[in-house]
C-alpha cells in the first residue's frame, strides 16, 4: 500500500525535488574531481565514454533509488524493510538501508573536512593571497593548511555546523529553502566562470580538450574510470537519492525527474571544466594535474590572470556550496531514521548526527599531519575510510538496488510506482537495471579491489 507523504514532510514541487537532487548530486566530484580525470585520460573521448555510462548505468540506477525511495516514504532502512515485506521478501533486505546509511555518515565525516579546505580558500582568494604567486608559493599555502590540525579542525567544525543548521528545520524550511537559494546561486556563479573563462583564458583550446576525442589515448582502464564516475557522481548507493524520493509527490514522473537532474548534473560537470581548463591553458599549466588541478594549479593560474582575486573567490564560494549541498542530503538519511526509530526530534537528531561525524572527522584531519604516519593496510585513516565507502560500501550499495528493483520486487510494484505508460520505455529500463547497470558497477567493484 502506497503512502502519500512522509512524515517528514514532501517536497513543494517537482522543481524543488530536481534542484534539491541535482544538489546532492553537484558536489566536489563535478567540480574537484571531474576536470582532473578528464585531464588525467586525455579528454574528449574519455568525455564521451563518461556520457555512455551515464545514460547506460546512472540514469537506470537513480530511478530506482528514486522509485524505491518513493514507494516506502521513510528513511532507507526503514523503506527496505517496508518494501521487504510487502514484497514477500526477507528482511535482511533492510541491510541494504543500513548501508546506504554508514556509507553516507562515514562520507560526511571526511567530506566536511575537505569541504573545509573550499571554506578557507574562500577567504584566502578574497583576500589576494594567490596574486603573483609561483608553484612553490601555492603548494607551500596548501601544505601548510593541512599541516596544521588546528586549522583544519576550525574549518570542518564551521562547515558541519553549517550543514547541521539546515538539516535540523527539515524538509520545508531547511533542505528546500536552502536549495531554492543555492543552486541557483550555483549555477550563476558556473556561467559566470565559464564567462570569465572565454574572456580570459584560452577558450578553444580547453574546449576542443574536452569535446575533440582521441580514442587512442583512452584506455581499458579509462572506461572503468568513466563508469565508476558515472556511478559516484550522481550521489547513487548512500541513502541521499532514496531519502528524497520519499519527499516526492506521487503526481511527478520519475522518469523525466531523473532525467531532468542527470542532465543537470551532466552539465555541471561539463560546465566545470569549460570554466577551468581554458585557465590552465592560459596560464601554460598542464590539465592532467591529478588532485592538485583545484588546490594548486588554479590558485596559481587565478594568481597571474586579470581579475583573479574576483573569480578565484567565486569558484572557490561555488566549489563550497556545490560541497554544502551535497552534506546536506548525506545527512539527512541519518536524521531521518533517528526521527522515525528514536522518537527524536530533527535538532537533536541533527546534532547527534553531525556530533558523531564531527568527531569520526577528527581521523580525517590528522590523518594529513599527526597521524601521517600511521597505516593500516598502506592506507592513512582518511584513505581507509575513503576507500572502504567509495569502493566498497557504494558499488555495493547501487548493485542491491539494482538487483531489489530489477528482480525482487514485482514487475507490478515497479510499474506502478515508476509511472512510464509506454512499454517499449518501461522495457529499456527495465533491461539496463537488471542486466548492463549492474554488470557495470561490478566491473566498477572488481576494479576497485584489484581483481581486474
Amino acid at each position: 500500500m502506497r503512502k502519500e507523504s512522509s512524515i517528514h514532510g514532501q517536497w513543494s514541487s517537482r522543481l524543488v525535488f530536481i534542484l534539491a537532487a541535482t544538489g546532492s548530486a553537484v558536489g566536489l566530484g563535478n567540480i574537484w574531481r571531474f576536470p582532473y580525470i578528464v585531464g588525467e585520460h586525455g579528454g574528449g573521448a574519455f568525455v564521451l565514454v563518461y556520457l555512455a555510462c551515464i545514460l547506460l548505468i546512472g540514469l537506470p540506477i537513480m530511478m530506482a533509488e528514486i522509485l524505491i525511495g518513493r514507494r516506502g516514504r521513510q528513511s532507507p532502512i526503514n523503506t527496505m524493510a517496508t518494501l521487504a515485506r510487502d514484497e514477500g521478501l526477507s528482511r535482511s533486505w533492510s541491510l541494504l538501508g543500513w548501508l546506504g546509511v554508514v556509507a553516507g555518515f562515514l562520507i560526511l565525516s571526511y567530506y566536511s573536512v575537505i569541504a573545509g579546505w573550499a571554506l578557507s580558500y574562500v577567504f584566502r582568494a578574497g583576500a589576494g593571497s594567490f596574486s603573483g604567486q609561483d608553484a612553490d608559493g601555492v603548494r607551500a599555502m596548501f601544505e601548510g593548511l593541512v599541516s596544521d590540525p588546528e586549522r583544519l579542525l576550525a574549518w570542518h567544525t564551521i562547515f558541519m555546523v553549517m550543514t547541521m543548521m539546515v538539516v535540523a528545520r527539515g524538509v520545508r524550511s531547511g533542505l528546500e529553502q536552502a536549495v531554492r537559494i543555492l543552486m541557483p546561486a550555483l549555477l550563476i556563479m558556473l556561467v559566470l566562470l565559464v564567462g570569465y573563462a572565454m574572456a580570459e583564458g584560452h577558450f578553444m583550446d580547453g574546449f576542443r580538450f574536452m569535446f575533440r576525442p582521441d580514442f587512442s589515448r583512452l584506455s581499458g582502464n579509462s572506461v572503468l574510470v568513466a563508469m565508476g564516475q558515472a556511478f559516484f557522481t550522481l550521489s547513487l548507493g548512500m541513502g541521499a537519492i532514496m531519502i528524497y524520493g520519499s519527499y516526492l509527490s506521487s503526481r511527478a514522473s520519475i522518469a523525466r525527474t531523473s532525467a531532468t537532474v542527470v542532465g543537470a548534473d551532466t552539465a555541471v560537470a561539463i560546465l566545470a571544466g569549460l570554466a577551468i581548463f581554458p585557465i590552465v591553458f592560459a596560464s601554460g599549466l598542464e590539465p592532467g594535474q591529478g588532485p592538485g588541478l583545484i588546490f594548486i594549479t588554479l590558485p596559481m593560474a587565478f594568481g597571474q590572470m586579470p581579475g583573479g582575486v574576483l573569480f578565484g573567490t567565486v569558484f572557490f564560494v561555488l566549489l563550497l556550496v556545490a560541497a554544502w549541498t551535497s552534506s546536506i542530503s548525506i545527512m539527512e538519511p541519518a536524521v531521518a531514521y533517528l526521527v522515525e526509530n528514536r522518537g527524536m526530534h530533527r535538532v537533536g537528531a541533527a546534532a547527534a548526527v553531525a556530533g558523531v561525524a564531527w568527531l569520526l572527522g577528527i581521523g580525517t584531519v590528522l590523518s594529513f599531519n599527526h597521524w601521517s604516519g600511521y597505516t593500516l593496510f598502506d592506507r592513512t585513516f582518511f584513505d581507509l575510510v575513503d576507500y572502504l565507502t567509495s569502493n566498497i560500501l557504494l558499488p555495493l550499495g547501487g548493485l542491491l538496488i539494482a538487483l531489489f528493483a530489477g528482480w525482487r520486487m514485482t514487475e507490478r510494484s515497479v510499474m506502478e510506482e515508476l509511472g512510464i505508460r509506454r512499454p517499449l520505455l518501461f522495457r529499456t529500463w527495465y533491461y539496463l537495471v537488471r542486466f548492463v547497470a549492474p554488470i557495470g558497477i561490478l566491473l566498477v567493484f572488481l576494479r576497485a579491489i584489484n581483481l581486474i
